[in-house]
């Protein structure tokens, strides 16, 4: 039986958790919201560029991003039984191998960008998909060292410093894009270049700080002082390895479906895309609430399983998908009641509006499911749990997401909105099992260790 009054303080203890997370995701996606309003304004064609090569950029960095929250789980489990050497060996090691990897996916990156005139789009976008897509891909490396240091941040239960960090330049990467896109204080006008070159300058900062603060701050010089010269150890990268590429292979096939389905809107023409763009990006910015929320399970859960209190362990994982669930609930509600208007933040194009708000309707159910497998997939990972999962996610987006998108969207002719009926068949499905396994598992734990 449910009892709400016994969830209230894993409820707190999420939230304090995840606030600053929420404003760090939120804030990196106010830039995301505010490079597509000023380049949507730049025109309908240089719109579509931009979503194009983000549904592509998206595959590396999402897949890199991922595999950075590998170390998360050590980090907490560790830090939860007090063994804080072990926290730092996991954080040098993660760093080496992040690093290599960051590197890897840049070089495959920049090997896709001649392949983009094969993907069936309207020919008068790709100039400026290109433009956008090669400064983009200069920015992944920055990124992903700065994500290895919050990673290791979030697993010791500081929230805090990424998100002072986040916001700052945040506000500096806006004014750059205002800046750079439309050449103003004196500098050249650079369309869709000037906004990916805000964003690899804005990242390249964001590094910096961070690796001052963890030298600097007093909470983290518990574990820099225990900093080793020899970085790598065979042990702990097989370790690493062993969660955080299952990890970035789930995340790669999640956006990978995500990517595809945008691709298929693309083939019904750029007015398609645009409204496509505008409904993901809405959903994206509400989606950054329910990660935050899912980093705090990650936290939490790893932390009651390092302590060995699995009751605690259990009610930390669903206090979690309660509030995601929640929270996107709300946005949804909101999404339905303002459809209309929002579109006219990132376009005047009447052709492009009434489409979006469509879109906009269906984000609200989506995204619904989508916080429920977030929250649950967090979970697992916080146990560990990893290579289940990805045989769920593999199932739920290639076998279901894509197919049905592709079924209702073409086959069916729904067109644009028929695409995202996939997209809430594979989510449904995906938060199902990840759901149903993590209360299994936890049973297990608790039924196991009286």
């Amino acid at each position: 039986m449910f009892n709400f009054k016994e969830y209230i303080p894993f409820y707190k203890r999420n939230i304090n958790l995840a606030v600053p997370v929420m404003i760090t995701q939120a804030g990196q996606m106010v830039v995301q919201m505010a490079d597509n309003i000023m380049v949507g304004h730049l025109g309908t064609t240089q719109f579509a560029g931009v979503s194009f090569a983000n549904t592509i950029f998206v595959i590396g960095m999402a897949f890199c991003i991922c595999f950075t929250q590998g170390l998360t789980p050590h980090a907490g489990q560790n830090y939860g039984s007090g063994n804080y050497k072990e926290v730092t060996r996991y954080f040098q090691n993660a760093l080496v191998l992040n690093f290599a990897l960051s590197i890897c996916v840049m070089a495959i990156m920049a090997l896709i960008m001649p392949l983009m005139q094969f993907m069936g789009q309207d020919p008068d976008i790709l100039v400026y998909a290109k433009s956008y897509y090669k400064i983009m891909v200069l920015s992944i490396l920055p990124f992903i060292v700065f994500f290895t240091i919050r990673n290791f941040s979030e697993g010791i239960g500081i929230t805090k410093y990424a998100m002072y960090i986040t916001v700052c330049t945040n506000i500096l990467n806006i004014l750059l894009n205002w800046i750079l896109i439309f050449g103003k204080w004196g500098v050249p006008q650079m369309g869709v270049s000037g906004a990916a070159l805000a964003t690899l300058i804005s990242r390249v900062i964001m590094l910096v700080s961070f690796a001052i603060l963890i030298f600097t701050v007093k909470e983290y010089k518990l574990f820099t002082d225990l900093l080793e010269k020899r970085f790598l150890e065979k042990r702990k990268i097989k370790e690493l390895l062993g969660t955080s590429l299952p990890i970035a292979v789930q995340g790669l096939i999640e956006v990978t479906a995500f990517s595809l389905s945008g691709i298929m809107v693309g083939w019904f023409g750029k007015i398609a895309l645009a409204a496509h763009q505008v409904a993901m990006t809405m959903s994206t910015f509400s989606f950054m609430i329910a990660q935050g929320i899912g980093a705090a399970a990650t936290i939490r859960v790893s932390h009651q399983l390092g302590e060995k209190d699995y009751p605690a362990t259990r009610k930390a994982g669903f206090a979690a998908m309660h509030m995601a669930t929640a929270f996107m609930g709300m946005a949804g509600v909101l999404y339905v009641i303002f459809r209309n208007r929002i579109p006219l933040l990132f376009t005047t194009d009447q052709q492009v509006i009434p489409m979006a708000s469509l879109l906009l309707v269906m984000c609200a159910v989506y995204q619904v499911f989508d916080a429920m497998q977030l929250s649950g997939l967090a979970s697992l990972r916080a146990l560990m749990d990893v290579k289940i999962p990805l045989i769920y996610s593999t199932f739920s987006y290639y076998l279901l997401c894509l197919p049905c998108g592709y079924l209702f969207g073409h086959i069916l002719n729904l067109g644009p909105a028929g695409v995202w009926v996939g997209l809430m068949v594979g989510l449904l499905v995906a938060s199902i099992l990840f759901l149903t396994r993590f209360n299994k598992m936890t049973k297990r734990l608790i039924a196991q260790n009286p």
